[in-house]
């Protein structure tokens, strides 16, 4: 499979402030891990440009766009969620926000071009942004953009599979009614964590009853709960969808030393995670994959060594999990943090998952079974059949 990485160091210039969660420290220390681990040796990243206004429009209204120009001289806009502690406002917003977004959609024109069946941009995933205002952390929603983008140059059935803590709901609300995107969302509960939206019972609208998956998932859950919860509910659909190409937002914030949430996966889990990912591209997507960051906030500990396998896996040079980590990056580390940095590839958890059996068995499965009894008859599939 042909890849294309996108990256460019201007692309830390998303910095909502020094002390902000959404730091983009965690981008280069992943890119720092990555090289070390050898995982980017001959590749040449894709250097983007800022998606032009036209582009942005796809998904935003003209006057946010020029509210986010003018809010570092203008000041706090409420109206537009700009200047609140989710989304301070900071010198040369609009350009980074729109070197995001154009990140992704040079990720998705490579693939739709054919220079490439995958492409990862790591700085993308912004998917709470709505179409008049910022949120959660987010200015522009760029992996609404690049679908978008998608749609209008040759694709017509486009799945979108968000992964993240908090669910995807920029993007579901921009595609809400239309049936050519399928949205799937794996969150923790919304009775549980902000934003409080991604109940099994949000389906989409109209002609796109049904195209708005969400399972959500209790605190606490760890890899192997997730793994099954995630198995007995993604493939299926897809399968039904068949989609031309999965589009993937692989929040790493589902960690469990995270502080913004309950989930308690690994960086195993997350491996696992893109793994699978992967496998249901080619599977179900004729091999093409757009996957795009997100979320994600234990900037050293987590987020690094779960992105590298990320970009390990797109490039199908996969990282052994009991790899040690160099000396160079460990010691860089450990200069931006009190905490121990890790020292391998792996936390030693398992991964290994029962499948879901139709019944409820352990505490995870009714919440599979609540978001198949709500969307799987929609897609003429049996909610306690196991293997629809």
């Amino acid at each position: 499979m042909r890849a294309t990485v996108v990256w460019d160091e201007a692309l830390l210039a998303y910095k909502l402030s020094n002390d902000h969660p959404l730091h983009p420290v965690r981008l280069d220390l992943t890119m720092r891990l990555a090289r070390s681990l050898g995982v980017l040796e001959g590749v040449e990243p894709l250097i983007p440009t800022p998606a032009p206004d036209d582009e942005l429009e796809r998904v935003h209204v003209a006057s946010y766009l020029e509210a986010v120009r003018r809010a570092p001289s203008h000041g706090d806009d409420p109206v537009h969620q700009l200047g609140t502690s989710d989304n301070p406002i900071f010198e040369g917003m609009h350009d980074a926000s729109a070197l995001v977004a154009g990140g992704s959609i040079a990720a998705a024109r490579e693939i739709a071009e054919g220079r490439a069946d995958r492409a990862v941009n790591l700085s993308g995933g912004l998917h709470h942004a709505m179409r008049d205002h910022a949120w959660g952390f987010c200015v522009y929603n760029d992996c609404a953009i690049a679908i978008s983008w998608l749609l209008d140059h040759g694709y017509t059935r486009i799945a979108y599979l968000d992964t993240d803590v908090h669910h995807g709901d920029g993007v579901q609300a921009a595609f809400l009614d239309d049936p050519r995107v399928m949205t799937i969302s794996v969150h923790q509960h919304p009775r549980t964590l902000w934003p409080g939206t991604g109940f099994a019972s949000e389906l989409g609208e109209g002609a796109a009853a049904g195209t708005a998956i969400n399972l959500p998932l209790p605190p606490g859950t760890r890899d192997q709960a997730w793994l099954r919860a995630f198995h007995a509910v993604v493939p299926g659909l897809l399968r039904a969808f068949e989609p031309q190409i999965l589009v993937t937002q692989c929040g790493a914030d589902t960690h469990h030393e995270d502080p913004l949430a309950e989930l308690s996966l690994t960086v195993d889990g997350h491996r696992a995670i893109y793994r699978a990912c992967r496998d249901l591209a080619a599977e179900y997507a004729g091999g093409k994959w757009l996957a795009l960051g997100g979320g994600g906030y234990n900037l050293i500990r987590g987020v690094p060594r779960s992105w590298t396998h990320l970009l390990a896996t797109v490039l199908d040079r996969d990282v052994d999990p009991d790899r040690t980590i160099p000396a160079e990056w460990t010691s860089h580390a450990a200069t931006l943090s009190n905490r121990p940095v890790p020292t391998t590839m792996t936390e030693e958890a398992p991964t290994d998952w029962t499948p879901w059996g139709g019944y409820t068995e352990v505490d995870v499965d009714r919440f599979v079974l609540e978001t198949r009894r709500a969307v799987f008859p929609l897609h003429g599939l049996e909610p306690q059949n196991v293997l629809d």
